[in-house]
């Protein structure tokens, strides 16, 4: 099938597509699929054909996938208030097999909806061709991990093969499942497996500066003066301090990416401008 032909109408000029396919011919992309706005069922399509049009191209992409309101809804149909630190859910026993089923079923949710498009995809997860161990993150959070160990010759054997690995953020300790954050998640992926690229779509811009406008791109000197002068505040603060993370840690760089615009993967990859902030060392 000709590039021309596997492009969505909305998408990015064939012209900047055969500019930056070559760039990216031989790297590994790690996606992290997460943020409120992401139960819109459009922009969830949006999603599975950007990330068919990357795979049918041939570049090497891992999804990671969150699921933060999805699991507040079910845990509000059984009527379990969840507490929070820092940001991180309490999970005891009872809520952290709502989560894992919750999440199971979302991974399998992106599973099938790319193969309707053609496109082979490999569910990894607790119960499945589990990639990731943790440590616990605290006692207080109770089954909540952190990331230690990645397998990475599961996935780039998933990779070799033209599969898209679509990862849960869980993770086993002694056969025990574990919530991880969806970003933290993503970024030890992207760590272990040294990515190119990791982008972050979120349900925002991207970084913002003082008069609220976007900031194309930025190095790691710069983002910690705008959380010193809060700048950056907030629920930002976390995710910022995973891209610091990854770029710090052999990721070439990191974008915080809008996934309400149409299309806009794409555009971060194959275009000048791209879509969001990049982050780099």
């Amino acid at each position: 099938m000709k590039i021309e032909e596997l492009l969505p109408i909305d998408g990015p000029s064939i012209d900047e597509v055969n500019k930056y396919i070559n760039k990216y011919k031989n790297d590994l992309i790690v996606i992290k699929y997460g943020g409120n706005v992401f139960i819109d069922r459009n922009i969830f399509n949006n999603f599975i054909e950007d990330i068919s049009v990357l795979n049918k191209l041939g570049l090497s992409i891992v999804v990671i996938h969150g699921g933060g309101p999805r699991i507040k809804k079910e845990l509000d149909k059984s009527n379990i208030q969840s507490t929070f630190i820092k940001g991180l859910r309490v999970t005891d026993e009872k809520i952290i097999k709502i989560v894992e089923d919750v999440l199971i079923d979302f991974n399998k949710d992106i599973v099938v909806s790319l193969k309707e498009k053609n496109t082979e995809a490999i569910s990894i997860h607790t119960k499945k061709n589990n990639v990731i161990k943790v440590i616990p993150e605290s006692k207080e959070l109770g089954f909540v991990g952190k990331p230690n160990k990645i397998n990475n010759d599961v996935i780039t054997d998933l990779l070799e093969k033209n599969l898209v690995p679509i990862i849960s953020p869980l993770g086993l300790k002694d056969d025990q499942a574990y919530n991880i954050n969806g970003d933290t998640a993503a970024g030890a992926v992207a760590k272990s497996l040294k990515a190119r690229r990791l982008i972050l779509m979120t349900n925002i811009e991207g970084v913002l500066d003082k008069e609220k406008k976007l900031i194309e791109e930025v190095n790691s000197s710069e983002i910690l003066k705008m959380i010193k002068d809060e700048t950056i505040t907030g629920g930002m603060i976390p995710k910022i301090d995973t891209c610091l993370d990854a770029v710090n840690n052999g990721v070439t760089g990191v974008v915080i990416v809008d996934g309400r615009k149409p299309h806009s993967i794409l555009f971060e990859i194959f275009s000048d401008k791209g879509a969001g902030t990049l982050i780099r060392k």
